[in-house]
């Protein structure tokens, strides 16, 4: 598959969330290898918090467009942060992950903050127990700084925890 990479529309948002969603969350979401379902239950993301991304200053959602349907198949945020810029909202639809489209997304990612914003450094939070994803990130050039953050138990906008030893990591990769 070939896909269209372009920026999101606030006409995207509920197709962005439903990406998200079943890259993450629930039974659809074990297609694939990025599920977090036997860390977290409940919701991943929601229509206001991805609208308010799509539609914020120093903020672009891109997404891959598959030619033969039109449907979002990827999916990431990048987020100016001063010198830095903050890569999230990484999804690629179950069926299509092994395939390369998650690292050209990164790519495109590296890309926006590097030639937009003249970002230095871009940088993520990844949930500390997915080794397998940290592992992925390490391997495209991201370093674990070892700096950790607690993960918001209580909030539900960020899930149902399975496990009470969660906590986030921040990777940075350095842009040349």
């Amino acid at each position: 598959m070939r896909p269209e990479f372009r920026t999101a529309t606030p006409d995207d948002v509920p197709a962005l969330v439903a990406l998200v969603e079943s890259a993450y969350r629930g039974d659809a979401s074990r297609a694939g290898w990025t599920t977090e379902a036997d860390l977290l239950h409940g919701q991943r993301t929601d229509v206001d918090d991805v609208a308010r991304v799509v539609e914020a200053a120093d903020s672009v959602v891109l997404v891959a467009v598959a030619p033969e349907d039109g449907r979002l198949v990827a999916c990431c945020h990048v987020e100016r942060r001063g010198e830095r810029a903050y890569f999230g909202l990484f999804a690629v639809d179950p069926t299509s992950q092994g395939g390369g489209l998650g690292r050209q997304m990164m790519e495109r990612a590296e890309e926006v903050a590097r030639t937009t914003w003249g970002s230095s450094h871009l940088e993520m939070t990844v949930i500390r127990q997915r080794t397998d994803l940290i592992a992925y990130y390490l391997r495209r050039g991201y370093v674990d700084t070892q700096v950790r953050s607690p993960f918001p138990y209580g909030d539900e906008r960020f899930g149902l925890p399975q496990r009470d030893d969660l906590e986030f990591t921040l990777l940075e990769k350095l842009l040349g």
